[in-house]
């Protein structure tokens, strides 16, 4: 299994407001070694940062990569796992989660019996602050979980995902960790928030057991420290958390979802079009799509036989960066259109011999 950084552009075309069609074309393969992902811009959109897998390391380290490919850099500090680095507003700082204040080991991690069950494990994450003189910690939960952090667009704020008073939820932090605000509470899973464009609304990835097997389930998760592939939805709402919203509703898996420079419309990964019958399950081949918030009609926006997801957008570039497999689509859709000012990225998996 191989993951690969790609770079792409996103046409938009609609006869009215209602009726936007979104193509993806242009792909340009920017990384071709190592397990890829999580990759995220600077501030004028002319390089990532993403985590790697590479170099005999049993764990993820991050590295910087132009945009053309150029300049591939491994990050200053190494000790440890990492996950999740976003640049600040002026790219004065970099957040990221890491285990570096455990030392230099990569800390175990759950592994479940079941090879075919796909999870996540939480290690004990904590969001560091690096700058050109000094690394600092902004969290400090001992054994807990905080990452995912993402940037405000206009002010000097963070929201990230914490598992620090017995469940996971999403907070908010200034720069340099204080004023903390709580913004979710629903017991269950509230991970992977972005800010809207203008700031004012958050959209992320939810679950929430509704009876009482699928509380054990999740309490089970949290005592052996994973989340397991489970019926994702999207959720939007005000900053604060109010005016909550869920604009999914199947029982595929939705996650990895980002804004639009519009506001109005969503993109993310999802495997709703991937039923297996054999399993009586969902399957692993992710794609992308795109939903309006207001009308929820939802339009696929790519179509390969492997998985791509963790589309992010960068407002002020007309680009859009994906993170995809090696594996193309032969034939992709005509364009018919203009490109929007948008920019993501998207992260594919796929069993490959090389």
């Amino acid at each position: 299994m191989r993951f690969f950084l790609f770079i792409s552009v996103l046409f938009f075309s609609a006869c009215s407001e209602n009726e936007a069609s979104f193509v993806i074309d242009d792909i340009k393969q920017l990384t071709y070694d190592g397990d890829n992902g999580e990759a995220y811009f600077n501030a004028d959109a002319s390089k990532v940062i993403f985590q790697s897998k590479r170099d005999d390391n049993e764990c993820d380290k991050l590295f910087s990569v132009n945009l053309d490919g150029t300049q591939l850099a491994a990050f200053s500090e190494q000790d440890g796992a990492y996950t999740c680095a976003y640049y600040s507003l002026d790219d004065t700082y970099l957040f990221y989660a890491s285990t570096l204040h455990l030392g230099e080991k990569c800390p175990e991690i759950y592994k479940d019996p079941n090879p075919r069950k796909y999870i996540w494990p939480l290690r004990p994450f904590e969001i560091f602050r690096t700058s050109e003189n000094e690394t600092i910690a902004l969290t400090d939960t001992p054994n807990g979980y905080n990452a995912e952090a993402t940037i405000h667009p206009l002010e000097e704020k963070i929201i990230f995902t914490s598992l620090r008073d017995g469940d996971i939820n999403l907070y908010e932090m200034n720069y340099d960790g204080s004023d903390l605000k709580q913004i979710t509470s629903e017991y269950g899973y509230d991970g992977g928030a972005f800010y809207s464009p203008d700031g004012t609304q958050i959209v992320w990835r939810a679950w929430y057991p509704s009876t009482e097997e699928e509380r054990i389930q999740w309490a089970e998760n949290l005592e052996k420290r994973y989340i397991e592939s489970v019926p994702l939805n999207i959720y939007i709402a005000d900053r604060d958390g109010s005016n909550k919203k869920q604009i999914t509703n199947n029982q595929a898996t939705n996650w990895a979802p980002s804004w639009l420079p519009d506001g109005k419309h969503i993109i993310f990964s999802s495997n709703m079009d991937d039923w297996r019958e054999d399993y009586q399950a969902y399957g692993s081949n992710f794609e992308l799509y795109v939903i309006n918030i207001e009308s929820l009609k939802i339009q696929r926006i790519t179509f390969n036989q492997t998985f791509d997801s963790f589309p992010v957008v960068a407002i002020d570039k007309r680009i859009l960066n994906v993170l995809k497999s090696f594996s193309l689509p032969i034939e992709m859709p005509k364009i018919r259109g203009k490109l929007i000012s948008l920019l993501g990225i998207f992260t594919p998996i796929e069993n490959m011999s090389q």
